[in-house]
């Protein structure tokens, strides 16, 4: 009986609450005009009663009529069950633990495809420690399985293994042969859910900031963005993270970072983090916005 599915989809307003209908039984016994109604059930057809409870007929419809002391509460439970969603719940949010010690927790991604080098570097490889939000910057021929593990061992070589691997759900990531290699390893390896790149905003955040630094760099030729690479490396590890309000390398190695100064790349790079903090803060005001005026018209349509 297949039919009977779309029983299931339309909601009912059914009391199925003894407590409840206990409660609106004793509240109308209470109440002195339903009283006075129930005397005069004989003259009126208006109305009937049911389980001992006053009922009103209005438009072919079967109402309860609700006792003076108890309708503010049914209003509210109304409302309440009115904004539930269909279906299976939400569940709470559960950041992922992050431990208090740098290289416990990658994240990490593919960028690109950008204009093939002279080396047919087409992508950028990203790794970012959850804790310090130190960044390591690869050039790639290609998002594959391969180059992702190339680059993981050539971190494991002077870092060791961490415990946590963060990535997208792209075939790289999903592959038996990568899977393989973090249970080999000992390694946690989580995956974001899809279509929610926001699950892994540190890697998000720093390519929104990276390209188009690199573009503004490469224009006079844009197939040599990969040797600007290191310097973008160098300059966003000793830039003061909003975040933490150290240097990521200073959170790394405990030391400040020596480095010929590069104003030309570090103001360009400056710039591109304050755009994108004013166009999150600008995201951040029309959200609240939006949500201010879905309160003030859910509001309008209770009191009216």
């Amino acid at each position: 009986m297949q039919h009977v599915d779309a029983l299931s989809r339309f909601a009912v307003m059914v009391i199925n609450n003894d407590t409840l209908t206990e409660k609106m039984k004793k509240a109308q016994d209470e109440d002195e005009n339903i009283q006075t109604l129930k005397s005069l059930l004989e003259e009126n057809e208006e109305f009937f009663e049911r389980n001992e409870i006053l009922h009103k007929y209005l438009n072919g419809r079967e109402l309860i009529v609700a006792p003076k002391e108890m309708q503010v509460e049914l209003i509210k439970v109304a409302h309440e069950n009115a904004n539930k969603k269909s279906g299976k719940k939400e569940g709470f949010l559960n950041p992922i633990p992050k431990e208090e010690i740098p290289l416990s927790t990658y994240h990490i991604d593919f960028k690109g495809p950008l204009p093939s080098t002279n080396k047919s570097y087409q992508h950028i490889f990203t790794f970012v420690d959850a804790f310090t939000k130190f960044t390591w910057l690869y050039p790639v021929k290609t998002v594959s399985t391969e180059s992702a593990l190339e680059k993981l061992k050539l971190q494991q070589k002077t870092f060791g293994n961490s415990i946590r691997i963060i990535s997208g759900r792209g075939s790289a990531f999903t592959s038996k042969a990568f899977n393989d290699y973090c249970t080999e390893e000992g390694i946690q390896h989580l995956q974001i859910a899809t279509g929610v790149p926001r699950g892994n905003d540190q890697v998000e955040t720093i390519h929104r900031t990276l390209i188009p630094v690199l573009t503004k760099l490469s224009l006079d030729d844009s197939t040599k963005w990969y040797k600007y690479i290191d310097k973008l490396q160098r300059i966003l590890n000793r830039t003061i993270c909003r975040s933490t309000k150290w240097s990521s390398f200073e959170l790394l190695i405990d030391a400040k970072l020596r480095n010929k100064e590069d104003i030309r790349i570090q103001n360009l790079l400056l710039e591109e983090m304050t755009e994108e903090l004013q166009e999150q803060r600008e995201l951040l005001r029309k959200d609240a916005k939006r949500n201010i005026e879905t309160i003030q018209s859910e509001n309008r349509k209770t009191y009216n």
